[in-house]
Order: C-alpha cells, then sequence, then structure tokens
C-alpha cells in the first residue's frame, strides 16, 4: 500500500465516523460543505481547462443540492421549505449552465447563494437542532 492511498483510506475512515456521529442538522451542515467544496474544485478544475473533472465535481455538487432538496420537510418548514426548495431548483440550473457554458462567474453565484443558505443554517437556535 502506497502513502497515496493509506491516507484515501485514512480520510474515508474519519468522513464515515463523522457522519455517524452527527446529528441531522450537522449532516446538513457537512452536505452544505461538501457542496461549496466541489463548487471550488470544479471552479479550479475550469480553470485549468480539466473538463472532465470539472464536469465530474460539478455533478457531485448537483447531487448534494438534490439531496438537500430532498431532505426539506415541508410540514414542519412550511413556506421556508418551500422558498428553500425553489431555491436548491435554481442553483440545480445554474450549475448545469455553469457546466455548459464554462462560466466560473456562475459557480460563484452558486457558491454565494449556498454560503447565505449554510450561514442561516448555522446560526439556528439550538432548540430546533434536532
Amino acid at each position: 500500500m502506497n502513502a497515496t492511498s493509506a491516507i484515501k483510506q485514512y480520510q474515508q475512515v474519519s468522513v464515515n465516523s463523522s457522519v455517524m456521529g452527527a446529528s441531522p442538522h450537522r449532516l446538513v451542515q457537512m452536505l452544505m460543505e461538501g457542496a461549496l467544496e466541489r463548487i471550488a474544485l470544479a471552479k479550479a478544475s475550469m480553470a485549468r481547462n480539466e473538463i472532465a473533472t470539472k464536469g465530474h465535481n460539478i455533478g457531485v455538487a448537483i447531487n448534494i443540492v438534490g439531496g438537500l432538496q430532498g431532505s426539506l420537510n415541508y410540514e414542519a418548514g412550511g413556506e421556508i421549505a418551500g422558498n428553500l426548495n425553489n431555491l436548491y431548483d435554481y442553483m440545480v440550473r445554474r450549475l448545469l449552465a455553469a457546466n455548459s457554458q464554462n462560466d466560473e462567474s456562475i459557480l460563484d453565484e452558486v457558491s454565494g447563494l449556498m454560503v447565505e443558505i449554510k450561514m442561516g443554517w448555522d446560526a439556528m437556535p439550538d432548540a430546533y437542532k434536532h
């Protein structure tokens, strides 16, 4: 086993351990962090003209946003959940556009939206974090 594969295995164990012990609130934070990371990686790949890597990272970001969208609780979230659903849908469409148009500014737009959502999520009072 080389050092690179050992590091990758350690990172996978570390991620799995983090997920297993995380609250639902923390899991959503982790998804948002993952989407932001993949958008940043896609932007870097775009700058290096690494088309396949860019597409892969945008695809993962789209899947994460779709997972966030699929986890919305309309019963508890009401109008806010509906608004988030529309925003997540918009973000997916913009990520697709960023990929097809090779446009870094669209990635910046989606990243900014995700940061705003995450800031609200991070500021949620403890009473709602279950």
